[in-house]
C-alpha cells in the first residue's frame, strides 16, 4: 500500500476553518489555475437570496491561497506566502452556487528568482468569480507576498 500526499484542497480544508465553515470545494488546484466552488447554502444567503458578499470574497481568497500553494509550496522552508491587500468588484448578481477561478499575474519563475535575490516579491493573483450559467458576478485581485524566513 502506497501513501499519498493530501492535496491541497485537502490541506485548506483541514487547517483554515473558514474554508471548513462555508463547506468549499476545491475542485482544481494546479500552480497554473485553482478552481473553487461555494454550494448554494441559505445559511450563507444575502437579503436577496444569493451568496453573501463576505462568502464570495472567502471564496476568491481561498482560490487564491490554493494557486499560491500549489506554485510555491516548494518555497515553504525559506519564505511564507501571505495576501498583502485584496481589492473586489461585485458585477453582476450571483445566485445559487458560484465558482472561482484564480490565475497567478506574472510567471511563477520570475517571483521565485526575485525572492532568489534576496527579495520580498510581491504579484498579483486575479480571481473570476462566476455563476452556474457562466456569467461573471465578481472580479477579485489580490496581491501576494513571499515573505523570506528570519
Amino acid at each position: 500500500m502506497s501513501e499519498t500526499l493530501p492535496s491541497i484542497g485537502d490541506m485548506l480544508t483541514a487547517t483554515v476553518p473558514m474554508a471548513r465553515t462555508l463547506n468549499l470545494v476545491f475542485e482544481e488546484t494546479t500552480p497554473e489555475r485553482a478552481v473553487v466552488r461555494l454550494p448554494d447554502q441559505p445559511d450563507y444567503h444575502n437579503h436577496v437570496g444569493g451568496p453573501h458578499a463576505g462568502a464570495m470574497f472567502t471564496l476568491a481568497e481561498s482560490a487564491s491561497g490554493a494557486i499560491v500553494l500549489a506554485a510555491f509550496g516548494d518555497q515553504l522552508s525559506r519564505a511564507v506566502p501571505l495576501a498583502v491587500r485584496a481589492e473586489i468588484g461585485y458585477k453582476k448578481l450571483a445566485m445559487g452556487p458560484v465558482t472561482a477561478t484564480a490565475a497567478l499575474g506574472r510567471p511563477a519563475a520570475e517571483i521565485v528568482a526575485e525572492l532568489d535575490a534576496g527579495q520580498r516579491p510581491e504579484f498579483p493573483v486575479t480571481v473570476s468569480i462566476t455563476r452556474e450559467d457562466g456569467a461573471e458576478t465578481g472580479l477579485m485581485t489580490i496581491t501576494w507576498t513571499l515573505r523570506p524566513n528570519a
